[in-house]
C-alpha cells in the first residue's frame, strides 16, 4: 500500500535502521544521509520516511511531506556550507531519468561547479 514500508526497498530498510547509512539529519518525516557513490563533495540523499515510488506520487499523496523533503534539502546544504556558493536538488523520476531506487528521494549536490545541462 502506498505510504507503507516495503520489505524489498533499500531506503525503507535505511529508515527502519536495518541497513546502516551515514545519517546527517533526521526529522519526524525525513532522513538525510550521504550517498555511497558521491558525484560531488556534498552528495546527500533526503528521503521521506513514508514510501512512495517517486517525487510525483509523494507530492500528490502527501504534499506536506514533499515540502519537508525540500526544506531538509536546504538544511543539508546549509549544514555542508554549500548554501552560499550554490547547490542542486535533483529528483530522478523513472528509470529513463536514472532512478535506481524506487522510493522518492532528493539528491543534494554541491561543493563543485555543476554545469548545465547535466550529463
Amino acid at each position: 500500500m502506498a505510504g507503507e514500508p516495503q520489505t524489498d526497498c533499500l531506503f525503507c530498510k535505511i529508515v527502519s535502521g536495518d541497513i546502516p547509512a551515514t545519517v546527517v539529519r533526521e526529522t519526524d518525516t525525513t532522513v538525510a544521509f550521504r550517498d555511497i557513490n558521491p558525484q560531488a563533495p556534498t552528495h546527500v540523499l533526503v528521503i521521506p520516511k513514508v514510501h512512495y515510488p517517486d517525487a510525483a506520487s509523494l507530492a500528490a499523496a502527501e504534499p506536506q511531506v514533499a515540502a519537508d523533503v525540500l526544506r531538509e534539502a536546504a538544511e543539508v546544504a546549509a549544514g555542508d556550507k554549500v548554501d552560499g556558493t550554490g547547490y542542486r536538488i535533483v529528483f530522478n523520476t523513472g528509470s529513463g531519468a536514472g532512478q535506481t531506487v524506487f522510493h522518492a528521494h532528493a539528491h543534494v549536490l554541491g561543493g563543485r561547479g555543476l554545469n548545465w545541462p547535466p550529463g
